[in-house]
């Protein structure tokens, strides 16, 4: 993975387009700062340092960790330092054991103040922070997988990539920064689309049936399997009010084949060699008619997909080639009619594992 880092800007649907002037040296030190609007308005990277006893937070990762009090802080334009307090716990399962991770993902919980009110956290005062797990390359794949959920639908979390530096007031170790992701509340995401959030266990088959379709083809799209709506496994639901029906949108995707980590394996009732292999895990849709404007909804957003890769200069050539193969794949078989119907008619064969529920282990 490159270590240097660019100006990162992307279009309305938050492509990854990096934007050069003709002597820019594409050096950490010339990230662009952000300005103090909404950290999500802002597409470049954020330099951020993580301050205070770092070990303690870090290595409390029980079952119902404590609340550490640290510093969070960062350059605004005029390159002043802004520093804010904040409490931050380990938070998730899988990714908070120490025998999977270095590094657990944490939750950030900021003072409301008016430090908060002026600074780049102001649109909300929680976040969930995702932390390297084996290597900060794995963390730019998952982001740009935010990226592609939200070309395909406004339903979904934005993501902000971040360049964490971690200070530890107990040790004089000095560390490598390393990427991470912050990501969108999920009552600020509901908030943002005129929703709420909801946290009720339905059938798939209770959820909005187009909402479903392109979470469900999206989770096709990028290899991933571990999810399900049943036991809200990387779920998350919103709804217009408590009587309306409700939308999925889909989070976490370090277990998918797009993000490829060397952690990941498909949960073995699935009989699955690789994260690589694809799986739709959809409902039985006995009519597969009703599943083409999902298709022609990912049809018309091709070329931004595709730019959102080929554009991305945080990722080696290798994986980029890889994954774009990985994209032409889909899109090879969403348009020929044998093969989407072979893939997409799979929850409806009942000696398959199309209909088996994946109950996971859930993130907090």
């Amino acid at each position: 993975m490159r270590k240097s880092a660019c100006f990162l800007y992307v279009s309305l649907m938050l492509i990854c387009h990096v934007a050069f002037s003709q002597n820019a040296a594409i050096l950490d030190s010339n990230i662009k700062k952000s300005s103090n609007t909404s950290l999500f308005a802002d597409h470049s990277v954020l330099q951020i340092s993580l301050r205070g006893n770092l070990r303690n937070l870090l290595n409390d990762r029980d079952e119902n960790p404590s609340y550490h009090s640290i510093q969070i802080a960062y350059k605004g334009l005029d390159d002043k330092e802004i520093a804010m307090s904040v409490k931050a716990k380990t938070r998730g399962h899988f990714r908070k054991l120490k025998e999977n991770c270095n590094y657990p993902p944490l939750y950030l919980n900021f003072e409301k103040n008016d430090t908060l009110k002026k600074s780049i956290f102001k649109s909300q005062d929680k976040y969930k922070l995702v932390m390297p797990c084996r290597g900060d390359e794995y963390v730019v794949r998952e982001w740009l997988v935010y990226q592609l959920y939200h070309i395909i639908t406004a339903k979904s979390f934005e993501a902000k990539l971040v360049k964490i530096s971690l200070e530890d007031s107990k040790s004089k170790k000095k560390l490598e920064p390393f990427y991470g992701i912050l990501l969108e509340d999920d009552k600020i995401m509901a908030k943002r689309n005129g929703f709420i959030s909801l946290e009720r266990k339905l059938r798939p088959e209770q959820t909005a049936s187009s909402s479903f379709l392109t979470m469900a083809v999206f989770q096709y799209l990028i290899g991933n399997t571990d999810w399900s709506i049943q036991y809200l496994q990387n779920i998350k639901l919103i709804m217009r009010d408590s009587t309306s029906i409700a939308h999925p949108v889909a989070y976490d995707f370090d277990h998918s084949g797009m993000v490829d980590a060397p952690y990941a394996r498909p949960a073995e009732e699935l009989l699955m060699s690789s994260v690589l292999q694809r799986r739709y895990r959809g409902y039985c849709i006995t009519d597969m008619k009703k599943i083409q404007p999902t298709f022609d909804l990912f049809n018309s957003k091709k070329s931004e997909i595709y730019q959102l890769y080929q554009d991305c200069t945080l990722i080696d050539g290798k994986y980029k080639k890889l994954i774009l193969k990985y994209i032409d794949e889909f899109y090879e078989t969403i348009n020929n009619p044998v093969s989407w119907q072979k893939d997409f008619s799979y929850p409806c064969d009942k000696t398959g594992t199309g209909n088996i529920v994946i109950k996971g282990l859930r993130e907090n």
